[in-house]
């Protein structure tokens, strides 16, 4: 009920501001489970993909959105629950991928959408990054549920990272043919099969994008220009910091050059102080010569 009233509401609002176009939606099937697998390139994605869609998608978010303090904390809390997202506590390392898994079987086992991002956090400039094996491939092979590759397109460019307003731009949705990998059903624990299928799911969402694929993960990607970034600020400051060095040493040999200056005989080298007037004997007189 509030799912429904939340896109009602938001979805419509979104498809009249945005109009987003869609490509694919009759892979979408009119019943039954299905993991709707997508590349991650805004914060936007979870509520663009169920705008478009007649049913429910939940998505796995992380705690902090249900539990924050306060009246906001509260009305957050209710508005991912509305659009149909489930807490997840991010901070456990395996303890919390094995209760993003354990959601994500019990939304496919009642019969919903379950939606996931194979790269496990928003890319970093727009490519396409390699995907996490452990939830994707691990609920699709529990289940046998088809999943459904999924391109979003230029939402980056609607609401780009760290920007809370975004851009009325029209963004687009891609929705690919349901991969069926019943044939490794119940090889949940075989890594090299989860491997596997994930690869297989991140090639097909990559056909879709039209997206540059990075063969690293992107929360590596991430430190990596974190780490850049953090080089490049040192370095400016030791630039301007030397800048600064040179410049007080320069005004300092400038000051010397000048009391130098003040203290130094006449131009005309007759010993004259700074005034150059010529230094004589008081008992002398000019006389013409001889």
């Amino acid at each position: 009920m509030i799912y429904g009233a939340m896109k009602l509401s938001i979805g419509s609002g979104l498809k009249l501001a945005f109009r987003p176009w869609v490509e694919g939606l009759e892979n979408i099937p009119t019943s039954g489970p299905a993991i709707l697998a997508s590349n991650h390139l805004s914060f936007s994605d979870s509520f663009f993909l169920p705008a478009v869609l007649d049913r429910k998608v939940t998505f796995v978010a992380k705690a902090e959105y249900f539990t924050s303090p306060g009246v906001k904390g509260r009305l957050t809390a209710a508005f991912f629950k509305g659009v149909g997202q489930l807490p997840v506590d991010r901070s456990g390392g395996r303890g919390a991928a094995e209760a993003a898994i354990k959601a994500g079987i019990e939304v496919i086992e009642g019969g919903g959408l379950f939606g996931i991002y194979p790269e496990g956090t928003r890319s970093p400039d727009g490519r396409l990054y390699r995907g996490k094996p452990g939830g994707l491939g691990r609920v699709a092979l529990a289940t046998g549920a088809p999943v459904i590759p999924i391109a979003m397109i230029d939402t980056e460019k609607v609401q780009p990272p760290g920007k809370l307003v975004p851009k009325l731009l029209r963004p687009g949705i891609r929705i690919g043919k349901p991969l069926d990998f019943t044939r490794y059903q119940g090889m949940e624990e075989d890594r090299y099969i989860l491997r596997s299928v994930t690869d297989e799911v991140m090639y097909e969402i990559m056909k879709l994008s039209g997206q540059e694929y990075v063969d690293i993960y992107a929360t590596v990607a991430k430190r990596q220009i974190a780490e850049a970034e953090k080089a490049e600020k040192a370095a400016a400051k030791a630039a301007e910091k030397a800048e600064k060095a040179e410049k007080a040493e320069k005004a300092e040999q400038a000051e010397r050059s000048a009391g130098q200056a003040e203290e130094a005989p006449g131009a005309d080298g007759t010993g004259t102080g700074s005034g150059g007037a010529e230094r004589r004997d008081p008992g002398t007189t000019d006389r013409p010569a001889a």
